[in-house]
């Protein structure tokens, strides 16, 4: 067999869309995770892909802005080749808004949203009863609606990511000899290791919570209410999450934050009460030490680099963090913005 070009340790949604692109590019790439495919919280149920709210404007957003952007045509390619749908769609999102500071912010947000987002989405004001029976309980009658967000099965991503690289002769292994240049993605796992190589702490992991409901609603938008995402699903299910939790024991048993959880989505949006949950899940995810994602050479250490800390937006940075990954193991170009290397971590 010929030698692998590029080595993607670990087959969570960084290293599939890192090895996806790199493979797309001619590259001869090999993947080893010895858990297989998501297995760790790539494996997620929710799949919120939103960005973040339009102010205050940093490097971090802006990449997230071009990310989200990219998905549509990342996740259709995908799809073609392999033949399995990520469950993609950009339905947007719907947030109440409560009180009248948070209705003037909203406004203050159409405007920055406009000089941000430019003509790509949109972030609006809307009355509450002007959308339908799909939108959650608003004390001032107002909601925002923003068109940039998006949705996907985090499973169901990973499952189609594996079968588009398989027709490229890609497989996951449980294990592989480095060859070429070495990619570590290895999210919470991964984590925890650069910590001991490093000898200090560079990330860690927050456990979260989700429930998957049986419920079918449609290409509706997601919601985001009291605190909580709520994805309808292109498959008939609505996944609610989820808990953020620095402390836990054990990072994949759910408990009664979970019904909390489950109790409190279903106040919020009334609809759901009696729809059947179908699956719990309970998972960690990698946090980097700097909040964004660790993308680069891993310092010292001659052809080995580092994809990791993609926490809760991990998905929607994927295809971005893949392009400029792939650039830089390819094409030895940078163009990781500042704040995103992993000396930002050290």
């Amino acid at each position: 067999m010929a030698m692998a070009d590029v080595t993607v340790r670990g087959a969570g949604i960084f290293g599939l869309s890192i090895a996806w692109i790199c493979a797309r590019r001619g590259a001869h790439v090999q993947i080893a995770d010895p858990f297989g495919a998501g297995a760790g919280s790539s494996g997620g149920l929710v799949g919120a892909l939103a960005p973040h709210v339009p102010e205050n404007w940093n490097a971090k957003k802006q990449f997230q802005l071009e990310s989200l952007l990219m998905a549509e045509g990342f996740w259709a390619g995908v799809e073609a080749a392999g033949g399995v749908s990520a469950g993609y769609g950009r339905t947007g999102r719907l947030q109440p808004i409560n009180d009248a500071r948070t209705l003037e912010l909203a406004r203050q947000r159409e405007i920055t949203a406009r000089e941000l987002w430019k003509d790509a989405a949109e972030w609006r004001v809307c009355k509450a009863d002007s959308l339908g029976p799909w939108v959650p309980p608003s004390a001032t009658g107002y909601v925002t609606h923003d068109t940039l967000s998006a949705r996907m099965h985090p499973r169901r991503a990973c499952a189609a990511l594996v079968s588009a690289l398989a027709v490229m002769g890609v497989e996951v292994q449980p294990e592989a000899a480095d060859q070429g240049k070495v990619v570590h993605a290895k999210g919470y796992a991964g984590l925890l290791e650069l910590n001991e190589a490093f000898g200090k702490t560079v990330g860690g992991g927050v456990k979260g919570q989700a429930a998957l409901l049986r419920f079918h609603e449609g290409a509706v938008p997601q919601l985001y209410a009291d605190s909580l995402h709520i994805i309808p699903h292109a498959d008939g299910t609505l996944a609610i999450g989820s808990t953020s939790e620095r402390e836990f024991e054990d990072g994949k048993t759910t408990d009664a934050q979970l019904d909390d959880i489950v109790e409190r989505a279903r106040t919020a949006v009334p609809v759901l009460h009696g729809a059947e949950v179908i699956e719990r899940w309970a998972g960690v995810r990698p946090r980097a030490k700097s909040r964004a994602p660790m993308l680069g050479a891993w310092p010292g250490r001659d052809r080995h680099f580092i994809a990791n800390g993609g926490f809760k937006i991990g998905f929607g940075m994927a295809p971005k963090a893949a392009q400029v990954m792939a650039d830089l193991l390819l094409e030895d170009a940078d163009s990781i913005p500042e704040g995103f290397r992993v000396e930002n971590n050290l």
